[in-house]
């Protein structure tokens, strides 16, 4: 049997929870039993202040540290493996340098937290590239006006945003808001070559039509064409007739002089 241990009821949470932690791992290195098979962590409602250090459990990939009193998290704590990461209902106040690593992160909740700093959080989660859905309302930087535009522009892999989806017309929306000057370059190109504006084009047919006007010294528009089609440059293309070249195979019988190969030349302007 695997000897168990008794934890007293007045012991710290944070404590107890981590004193488990390296229960299994004397367990492990005592009985050879091997932990990495656990994918999922759960210890909500603990009144715990601290998070252990999870990364050693490669094959982890859901964490609930809900409802309870954490604070600050330490470091990397957790696998960069890991899939789905619930942290609401705590007392958090920052997560630069803990969560960044997560690149295969695809739900975070970190509602009802005291998170304060926009542009630091948000930096933080700049790298998760699988990030679907995102929970920061309940925040102090929630009251930003400008919160819901900016998080969406900074995360485009979010798809569901403080439980509400995030629509094509929001991100164009946000795009307009926080890159004006792409924005405009944006609204200025068709068909991959920058386009004028109406009233730009409008000024230039406008020139165009009087250049013509009054440059023109032609009666019938046929002699224009021609005079144009005369100026333009000559183009040629030469073929060679492949069927008059003696193929390797075919030996003659008595010595011939060879035939030169036929080349088909055609110009035109």
């Amino acid at each position: 049997m695997i000897p168990s241990r008794n934890v007293n009821q007045q012991d710290h949470p944070g404590e107890t929870l981590i004193s488990k932690v390296m229960t299994r791992f004397n367990i492990e290195h005592q009985w050879n039993i091997s932990f990495n098979f656990v994918i999922l962590f759960y210890s909500s409602r603990r009144q715990l202040t601290d998070v252990p250090d999870l990364s050693r459990f490669t094959q982890l990939r859901y964490i609930w540290l809900n409802n309870n009193r954490i604070r600050l998290i330490h470091g990397p704590v957790f696998h960069c493996c890991l899939a789905e990461l619930y942290l609401q209902n705590n007392e958090i106040s920052s997560i630069t340098g803990a969560l960044r690593h997560l690149r295969c992160l695809r739900v975070l909740q970190l509602h009802n937290n005291h998170l304060f700093n926009l542009e630091e959080t948000v930096a933080e989660l700049r790298n998760m590239q699988q990030l679907q859905t995102l929970n920061l309302f309940l925040n102090p930087f929630t009251q930003d006006p400008l919160y819901w535009e900016y998080t969406v522009h900074r995360l485009p892999s979010v798809q569901l945003l403080d439980r509400k989806e995030v629509r094509q017309e929001d991100r164009r929306h946000a795009f307009k808001l926080f890159s004006p000057e792409r924005q405009t370059i944006h609204d200025r190109l068709a068909f991959g070559r920058r386009a004028l504006t109406e009233k730009k084009m409008t000024q230039d047919a406008q020139r165009g039509i009087k250049t013509v006007l009054k440059q023109c010294p032609f009666d019938e528009i046929e002699d224009l064409c021609e005079r144009r089609a005369m100026q333009s440059s000559i183009m040629q293309f030469s073929i060679l007739d492949w069927s008059s070249v003696r193929r390797a195979q075919q030996q003659p019988l008595e010595e011939q002089s060879s035939i030169a190969a036929k080349i088909l030349t055609v110009k035109f302007r």
